[in-house]
C-alpha cells in the first residue's frame, strides 16, 4: 500500500524497535496528555524546552534518519512559516498613551515667537538683581522640553527593516503558536510512531476500566476502537485501486467538461463505498465463524499490561517535567 505508507504523519514504525517501543502504552499516553496540557499557560521559554525535548527524545531512540526527516521535516517547515509570518504581523496591541506633558505644549511652542514679554516684577522683589535671569531666557527655560535620558535598554520594538516590523508582542505570539502546533502534532505523532495500534486501544481500555461501574461499555468501545483502527489501511487501499485503475484508462479529462467529470467521480465514489460496505461484511463474518458473540465472553488479549524497570523511571521523569512546569 504506497499510499499508507507515504503518509507523513500517523505511521507506526515496525523496526527497528526502540526504547520508546518498549515503555508501557499507559504510560506514553500520559506522557503525550503532559506534552498535550503543559503548554497551556506556559511561558514562551517552557514551550522553546518541549519542542527541544521532543527532539531529544526523538534523537535518544536513534528512529532512523529516513523516518525522521519524513515525520518531522515538513512539520519543521510549517512551523516555521508560521513563526514567520506571525512575528512580522501587526501585533494588534491598542494601547493608550497618557502623555507626561500638558495637551497645549505643542501650541506653546508654536506661539513662542509671537508671546509677549512677561510683566516684570516689581523693584522691591529683588533690588540688587541677584541670581535672577533675564525674562527672555526665562520664557526659554520655560518652554524648553527636558531630555531625558532612557533609563533602561527596553526597547518595544526589536527589528525595524523598511515595511517589516517586529515588537515584542508580535515576536511572543509567534513563538507561542510556532511551538504549540509543533508540539501537539509532533507528540502525538511520535505516540503513533512508536505504539501500536493494538497497544493504544488496550491501555485506553486500561484506563478507563474504573468506567465499568457507572454502566459506560469500556470493553465495547475499545472494540470500536480497534476495529476502526484496523480498517483505515482497508480504506487507504481501495481508494489507491480505484485511483489506480482509472489512471490506466486513460480518461481525457478536458473533453469529458464539468458535468461528465462529476458523474465519473461519482460512479468512483459509490464503487468506493460499496467496497468499503463489502469489507466490513467480511471482517463481520471472519468473526462470527470464529465464534464472537460479545467483547466480554470473546476476548483476545493482544499486550499483557505489566509496569517494568523502565516504565517506573519513565513515570519518576514524568513527576520531574510536571514539578519544573510548577515551578
Amino acid at each position: 500500500m504506497d499510499l499508507l505508507r507515504s503518509l507523513p504523519l500517523g505511521l507506526y514504525l515496525e523496526h527497528p524497535i526502540t526504547w520508546l517501543h518498549r515503555l508501557d502504552p499507559r504510560v506514553k499516553l500520559a506522557w503525550l496528555m503532559s506534552f498535550l496540557a503543559t503548554p497551556l499557560l506556559a511561558s514562551p521559554e517552557w514551550r522553546i524546552f518541549l519542542v527541544a525535548f521532543l527532539v531529544l527524545l526523538t534523537l535518544s531512540a536513534m528512529i532512523p534518519l529516513r523516518v525522521w526527516k519524513q515525520q518531522i521535516g515538513w512539520l519543521a517547515l510549517l512551523a516555521l512559516y508560521v513563526f514567520s509570518l506571525v512575528s512580522i504581523a501587526p501585533d494588534g496591541l491598542n494601547a493608550n498613551h497618557q502623555s507626561r506633558l500638558p495637551e497645549n505644549e505643542l501650541a506653546f511652542v508654536q506661539q513662542s515667537s509671537t508671546l509677549s514679554a512677561p510683566v516684570p516684577p516689581p523693584a522691591w522683589y529683588n533690588p540688587f538683581n541677584l541670581g535672577k535671569p533675564t525674562a527672555q531666557n526665562a520664557a526659554t527655560e520655560a518652554l524648553k522640553r527636558p531630555d531625558l535620558p532612557q533609563p533602561t535598554d527596553y526597547h518595544y520594538v526589536l527589528l525595524k527593516r523598511g515595511p517589516l516590523t517586529v515588537t515584542r508582542r508580535s515576536l511572543d505570539l509567534a513563538i507561542r503558536l510556532s511551538t504549540l502546533l509543533f508540539t501537539l502534532l509532533y507528540s502525538t505523532n511520535l505516540y503513533l510512531l512508536t505504539t501500536a495500534p493494538e497497544e493504544i486501544t488496550a491501555g485506553i481500555e486500561d484506563l478507563m476500566s474504573p468506567l465499568r461501574r457507572f454502566g459506560v461499555p469500556v470493553t465495547e468501545i475499545a472494540l470500536t476502537l480497534t476495529l476502526s483502527l484496523r480498517f483505515i489501511p482497508l480504506v487507504l487501499e481501495e481508494f489507491q485501486n480505484l485511483v489506480r485503475s482509472i489512471k490506466t484508462r486513460a480518461i481525457n479529462w478536458k473533453k469529458l467538461g464539468f458535468r461528465r467529470g462529476v458523474q465519473v467521480w461519482m460512479l468512483v465514489a459509490e464503487r468506493l463505498l460499496e467496497n468499503l460496505l463489502l469489507r466490513a461484511e467480511q471482517i463481520s463474518s471472519a468473526m462470527k465463524v470464529r465464534g464472537f458473540t460479545s467483547p466480554d465472553r470473546h476476548r483476545v488479549e493482544w499486550h499483557q499490561l505489566r509496569l517494568k524497570r523502565a516504565d517506573w523511571f519513565a513515570i519518576a521523569a514524568l513527576a520531574l517535567l510536571w514539578t519544573a512546569r510548577f515551578i
